[in-house]
């Protein structure tokens, strides 16, 4: 027999699980979709818990957001554009979803690539050894001189970038996120650190016209950000450092210039979680009042989801779900 003292378990005092609060029921569990369903019935048979839930919650938020004319703006990695999803945005924008996104550097480069040449994303690991990597001199010239050329013109670096590519009408410019935009009349913000690029390496360069587009495409992107509050969705895509240091900085301008700016939905989607984006993005800038999401997946998977599951919202296919901020 143990010489230490155990707890009189027979003193436990018990409960009816019928009177106890549960986090799940029956009516929320999954429901197997049959062969040949269409695709609300899948929506649908989602399990309403967890992510499945907040899933649910995002798509009738932006839907909302579109039917009341409160901006959806999409902050994007380079990544999105890498793995093929850039049809799947310009469907969104040519919806009338998307009302403004934000890319960092990369984003014009595999943007630009895809678009003029038909091709992206070399083999760093391979280039790198002999010094060739990001080395691609028509990539650089298309992008430095554009940016020289717009800042002659004083337009930002997404607008000059997506005007450029409407004038050229490069072999594939139904792929271009940039140029679509500027057809559509959809800001497209480049925020750019300088040295981060393959397009810096190159004597094209001018870190003048790049720093000088840049900032005042930081200037629009706060305008953009102005105009979110009482209904509007921030979107973030793949980008763990460069954007959500972006969206703090011009939420906190938005809100000295204009007031205040409370009451919007975020929320971030990326592979690994991430500091920036759970702070600066899905927890900061909703404490006051609003909601932010979080959700982990490969893009190539739920970024078509989310594109497919707004467009069903957006003709009642989707079950509406209660706001709550």
């Amino acid at each position: 027999m143990s010489k230490y003292k155990e707890i009189d378990i027979e003193k436990v005092k018990t409960i009816s699980i019928k009177d106890r609060e549960s986090k799940v029921s029956v009516e929320q569990v999954a429901r197997p979709v049959i062969s040949g369903s269409k695709l609300q019935t899948f929506f649908k048979s989602l399990p309403q818990v967890l992510a499945a839930r907040d899933f649910g919650e995002l798509v009738s938020r932006i839907v909302r957001a579109v039917h009341s004319g409160k901006p959806v703006l999409l902050m994007m990695g380079a990544h999105v554009i890498k793995v093929g999803l850039s049809p799947i945005i310009i469907d969104l924008m040519e919806k009338g979803v998307i009302s403004g996104i934000a890319l960092n550097g990369a984003g014009v480069i595999h943007d630009t690539e895809l678009t003029y040449f038909g091709k992206t994303s070399e083999d760093v690991g391979t280039f790198l050894k002999d010094g060739r990597f990001g080395m691609a001199k028509e990539t650089a010239d298309i992008i430095n001189h554009t940016v020289i050329k717009g800042r002659e013109q004083e337009l930002g670096f997404g607008e000059a970038i997506g005007k450029q590519a409407v004038e050229d009408k490069p072999p594939h410019f139904n792929l271009s996120i940039l140029g679509q935009a500027y057809r559509l009349g959809i800001p497209v913000t480049v925020h750019v650190a300088l040295g981060t690029d393959i397009v810096h390496q190159h004597p094209s360069a001018d870190g003048g016209a790049i720093g000088e587009l840049s900032l005042r495409d930081f200037r629009i992107w706060i305008h953009l950000v102005s105009q979110i509050g009482n209904g509007g969705v921030i979107l973030l895509f793949g980008s763990s450092v460069i954007l959500p240091e972006v969206f703090l900085k011009a939420l906190t301008v938005a809100r000295n210039i204009v007031g205040e700016v409370t009451d919007f939905t975020t929320a971030n989607f990326d592979m690994i979680r991430h500091y920036r984006p759970s702070v600066n993005v899905v927890r900061r800038p909703t404490e006051k009042k609003g909601r932010g999401y979080t959700f982990i997946g490969h893009h190539e998977i739920m970024i078509p989801l989310l594109a497919a599951a707004i467009k069903e919202g957006l003709v009642g296919n989707v079950i509406s779900v209660k706001k709550n901020t």
